[in-house]
């Protein structure tokens, strides 16, 4: 049976959104209530995922672990590792090499947010797979801003593009991706872009050359944002808002995801619960745990 094992890159400087990012990673800024890492991290969760690498600069590392710990409180297990300098994404397997060895990755981009009632299904559909690669397409109105994914007649994907200035397709790639063991060993070969870095769309290309890469669309109740200007960590924090304050239920809340998905037990997730809640994500918490006492 295979392990599956995933990736959190959390790295960059954050430029885009300094002052912001002056003296606080970006992937620790909020998303309306909650830390921008907890988006990502209860996704692939939901997947069903239990150990984790998390990699990000070596200056926001003690911040990030603060923040998250070892994960033994939500019933999963994360360790640390450091990107030196921006070298791309598909540096990730490099630098997390020996702690997925042997196993299959599910990698997250750390300012990635994905909200939709279909979404572990599609998590798990991506999890079942023996071999391969499978990445999602999401269709935008802009596709120059994105890699994009071109597909042909019968939805096989037949080619990546990186930012096209030609219109070919709409289907964006996301920063979610399920990969088999071989992803590490691809990305050693790879050579540095033009612009010095190791490209996720090379890593990609590599499945896509072999006819193991699988691409899953996106539908209408999937929503994809991120967290990458001013702009974007503003809309994504009022999408959140509305999403909560509509439902009265919490988005990216990794004590209820452990909960419910079993990587914890009532008497690990009361532990988690303030005694004496003061805010509404504290107060969210109680009264899960008050209804299912009731329920019992």
């Amino acid at each position: 049976m295979k392990t599956w094992k995933g990736i959190i890159l959390a790295g960059g400087n954050g430029s885009r959104l300094f002052p912001l990012t002056h003296v606080v990673n970006k992937h620790l800024l909020p998303v309306y209530d909650k830390p921008m890492i907890y988006y990502p991290l209860t996704t692939l969760m939901l997947g069903g995922v239990r150990e984790y690498v998390v990699i990000s600069s070596p200056a926001a590392l003690g911040q990030i672990e603060a923040l998250l710990g070892d994960g033994r409180q939500w019933g999963i297990e994360i360790v640390y590792r450091a990107q030196e300098r921006a070298g791309g994404i598909a540096e990730c397997f490099r630098i997390a090499e020996k702690d997925i060895a042997g196993c299959h990755v599910a990698l997250a981009l750390g300012d990635n947010i994905f909200h939709g009632a279909g979404m572990p299904r599609l998590l798990m559909q991506a999890m079942s797979h023996e071999s391969g690669a499978t990445i999602f397409g999401y269709e935008v109105s802009d596709p120059s801003a994105y890699g994009v994914v071109v597909l042909d007649e019968h939805n096989r994907p037949i080619d990546l593009e990186e930012k096209p200035k030609v219109i070919r397709s709409r289907l964006a790639v996301p920063g979610l991706y399920f990969y088999d063991e071989q992803a590490a060993g691809f990305a050693r070969e790879l050579q540095p872009s033009a612009r010095g870095e190791l490209e996720i769309t090379d890593v990609n290309r590599r499945y896509l050359v072999a006819g193991s890469l699988r691409v899953t669309q996106f539908g209408r109740g999937v929503a994809w944002l991120d967290g990458g200007t001013h702009q974007d960590l503003y809309e994504a924090s009022q999408f959140i808002k509305v999403i909560e304050e509509r439902t009265g239920l919490k988005v990216a809340c990794p004590e209820e995801v452990a909960w419910r998905m079993g990587f914890i037990d009532d008497a690990a997730f009361e532990r988690l619960i303030d005694p004496n809640p003061v805010t509404d994500y504290q107060r969210y918490l109680r009264s899960i745990s008050e209804t299912s006492r009731r329920a019992r």
